[in-house]
């Protein structure tokens, strides 16, 4: 096979992946509906049962165990809910804590219906990735995609369901990066320590995430590159006020753009 040739097929190979990622996502549109009608039924559950909720199974412990001290591509994402701390100081502490942990439960559920990994919750915070190793547009595309559901999952599903109990609108802010990360364990045993990530994408998804306003989504430069054109059309570089954000790539020295979500 010639060189023109393998050219030819390799680019037909990524319009292939390309198709496939617009079909899958495709079908969970669809079926988005499905998914907001099992958020209401645990949300639903959670209310009437008290501290009682059927959570999910992940198996983001077991994968980095198996990758400790690599170095990993990973799409990194932050969502966060606002106004907890006015919430904390207006309502009972048990109705903080069902707010908080079905919002927690229900974005991890969310996170792993698009293929990513629940890395762990951070009081009312919940961080996730997704496997950029072998297929970055992948990992990235569904990562913007699994933020876009978990908008519509907090206002179509989890909120409705709150309003009937006269709890507040949930509202989050979220922020996605991209970048090479290292696993890291905190002690020798291969089992039972720590584990955990560490890397640039994990802090710029962060401070981006708290950049974000409500019900926003900001991505990073390196996250919006790697998108199928369909949805960089959906996104639009932000405009910071001076020194409002000073962050730089590490590749080109210059001041690392963010994007926000349009629709």
């Amino acid at each position: 096979m010639n060189d023109s040739n393998v050219e030819k097929e390799s680019e037909f190979s990524q319009d292939k992946v390309v198709d496939m990622l617009l079909s899958s996502t495709s079908e969970k549109t669809l079926d988005s509906e499905s998914m907001i009608l099992e958020t209401q039924k645990r949300v639903w559950g959670a209310l009437k049962k008290g501290y009682q909720y059927s959570g999910i199974v992940d198996e983001s412990d077991q994968y980095l165990r198996k990758n400790v001290f690599s170095k990993l591509d990973l799409v990194v994402l932050y969502v966060d809910l606002v106004g907890s701390t006015t919430m904390a100081l207006e309502m009972p502490e048990e109705k903080i804590a069902i707010i908080i942990s079905s919002f927690a439960q229900e974005m991890a559920a969310v996170i792993r219906q698009f293929e990513g990994y629940v890395l762990k919750f951070v009081g009312d915070a919940v961080i996730g990735y997704f496997d950029a190793q072998n297929n970055g547009l992948l990992a990235s595309d569904n990562a913007v995609n699994c933020a876009k559901s978990m908008i519509s999952v907090i206002q179509k599903g989890i909120n409705p369901i709150l309003n009937q109990y006269d709890y507040p609108d949930l509202m989050v802010k979220i922020g996605v990066d991209f970048g090479k990360n290292i696993v890291v364990r905190y002690g020798s045993d291969e089992r039972q320590s720590h584990v955990d990530i560490m890397g640039p994408a994990m802090n710029i998804a962060a401070k981006i995430q708290n950049m974000a306003k409500p019900n926003q989504i900001l991505i990073g430069q390196d996250v919006y590159q790697r998108l199928h054109p369909n949805f960089q059309r959906e996104f639009v570089e932000v405009v910071w006020r001076q020194d409002e954000w000073r962050y730089r790539s590490r590749v080109t020295g210059e001041i690392y753009k963010v994007y926000e979500f349009k629709g």
